[in-house]
C-alpha cells in the first residue's frame, strides 16, 4: 500500500496538547481587499528549506533528501528566482550541491524543509502591495518539532519585504487550494481539526478565510484524520489548473485507505461548482502502479498531484512507472500547454511521505 503523504514523525517528548479554542479570529484589518493569488500567476521567487535533518530522516535518505531539495531548487531556478533558508551547520553542503547555481542562500535556523507549510500565504491586492499571512505553524498539530519553523512565516514575510498579517487560524499553505478567482478546496481533516482550532466552526473558519485571501466560495473535502502527519491537505487530492478545471487524485490500490478517500472526492468534486456558478471540470491523475523499489514503503508518497507551478515551467514528479509517468507528463502537457513540463526523481522526499509542492512556497508578483 502507498501511502500519499508524509509519515507521523512526533518526536519523543513533544506535547500532544490541544490549542486552547481560539478567541478571536480577525487580528488583522483587512482593508486592503487582499487576494490569494492562483499559482500558476507570475511570481516573484520561489522560497525553499534546505532543512533536512538526521534524527527526522536517518542516516540513509538524508544525502538523498538534500540532494533531492537541490534538484528541485536547480530545476525551479531555471525559471524563476529561488532563495533557500538554510542553517548555519548545513550552508557548507547546501553550497556544494548548489553550486554554480542561481539559487540564493539564505542562513536561517529551520527543523525541516516544508516550506509549503511552514511558510507564509502571500497574498496581494489591486494597489500592488503585498501582503504575507502567518497562518501560526504549530507542527501539524505538535505532531513534530517547530521550534524554529514556527518563526519561518514572519522571517520569510520580512525578507520578501510584505506586510504580515496575522490570524488566530492555524492551519498549513498545503491545505488551501485556490483558483485566484475567488474559489478555494480545502479539506476538513485538517483545518477543521481539534489540533489545529478547537472550538472553531466552518463558518467561522470561512468567514476569516474569505476576509484574509479574498474568497468567495471554499469546497469543503473531508479529507482524512490521523492517517498522515498532515491529517489529509488538500495538495494531495486535487489542484486547480485554471478556473473551473480541477485536477484529482486517484487511488487505484482498493487496499490503500487513500481508495475509500480519493473515490469519495472524486464524486464531490463532480457535483461543485466554482464561485462564478461554473461546474467543475475534473481530470483524473491516477497514481503509479509501480515505483521504483530502493526507496518503496508504506509511507512512500506516489502521487503526481503534488506538482509546482512556476514561472513558464510545472515541476513535477516521476516514479519509475513508465507508462504512468507518460500520462501524468502528457496530461500536464495538455492543461498547461504554455508550460514546460519538467519531471523530477525525489524518491528521497517522497520516502518520507511528501513531494515537490510541499517543499515550496511561492512569493507572486505585484505590478
Amino acid at each position: 500500500m502507498l501511502n500519499r503523504r508524509r509519515t507521523l514523525q512526533s518526536l519523543a517528548g513533544l506535547s500532544m496538547a490541544m490549542t486552547q479554542a481560539l478567541p478571536s479570529l480577525a487580528n488583522t484589518p483587512a482593508t486592503a481587499a487582499w487576494r490569494m493569488p492562483d499559482e500558476g500567476e507570475p511570481h516573484a521567487r520561489t522560497w525553499m528549506a534546505f532543512g533536512a535533518q538526521l534524527d527526522i530522516w536517518g542516516a540513509e535518505l538524508l544525502p538523498v533528501v538534500q540532494q533531492d531539495l537541490a534538484n528541485i531548487a536547480m530545476a525551479i531556478a531555471r525559471f524563476e528566482p529561488v532563495s533557500m533558508l538554510v542553517r548555519p551547520s548545513d550552508m557548507a553542503k547546501a553550497t556544494s550541491l548548489l553550486k554554480g547555481s542561481r539559487v540564493e542562500l539564505v542562513e536561517q535556523m529551520v527543523d525541516d524543509f516544508w516550506m509549503r507549510d511552514s511558510g507564509p500565504v502571500f497574498v496581494t491586492n489591486a494597489q500592488g502591495k503585498k501582503a504575507a499571512v502567518d497562518f501560526n505553524f504549530n507542527g501539524w498539530g505538535k505532531k513534530q518539532k517547530h521550534t524554529h519553523d514556527a518563526k519561518v512565516a514572519a522571517f520569510v514575510a520580512g525578507r520578501a519585504g510584505a506586510q504580515r498579517m496575522r490570524t488566530s487560524l492555524v492551519l498549513e499553505g498545503g491545505g488551501i487550494e485556490v483558483d485566484g478567482h475567488g474559489t478555494a478546496i480545502i479539506t476538513e481533516s485538517c483545518v477543521l481539526n481539534a489540533n489545529r482550532n478547537p472550538g472553531v466552526s466552518k463558518a467561522a473558519c470561512e468567514a476569516e478565510l474569505k476576509r484574509l485571501l479574498g474568497l468567495e466560495k471554499i469546497l469543503w473535502l473531508p479529507g482524512i484524520k490521523g492517517k498522515d502527519i498532515t491529517d489529509g491537505h488538500t495538495d494531495f487530492y486535487a489542484r486547480f489548473a485554471s478556473p473551473g478545471v480541477v485536477l484529482a487524485g486517484y487511488d487505484p490500490d482498493p487496499d490503500s485507505y487513500d481508495h475509500a478517500v480519493t473515490t469519495r472526492h472524486l464524486a464531490m468534486l463532480r457535483e461543485m461548482t466554482d464561485a462564478r456558478g461554473k461546474p467543475l471540470e475534473v481530470v483524473v491523475m491516477e497514481a503509479p502502479t509501480t515505483v521504483r523499489e530502493h526507496y518503496a514503503g508504506k509511507d512512500f508518497a506516489a502521487g503526481y498531484i503534488n506538482f509546482y507551478v512556476c514561472n513558464g515551467a510545472v515541476i513535477a514528479p516521476q516514479f519509475g512507472d513508465r507508462a504512468a509517468d507518460a500520462n501524468a507528463r502528457d496530461t500536464l502537457k495538455d492543461l498547461f500547454p504554455t508550460r514546460e513540463v519538467v519531471q523530477l526523481n525525489v524518491d528521497g522526499v517522497a520516502a518520507g511521505g511528501g513531494g515537490i509542492h510541499c517543499t515550496t512556497q511561492q512569493e507572486p508578483a505585484v505590478a
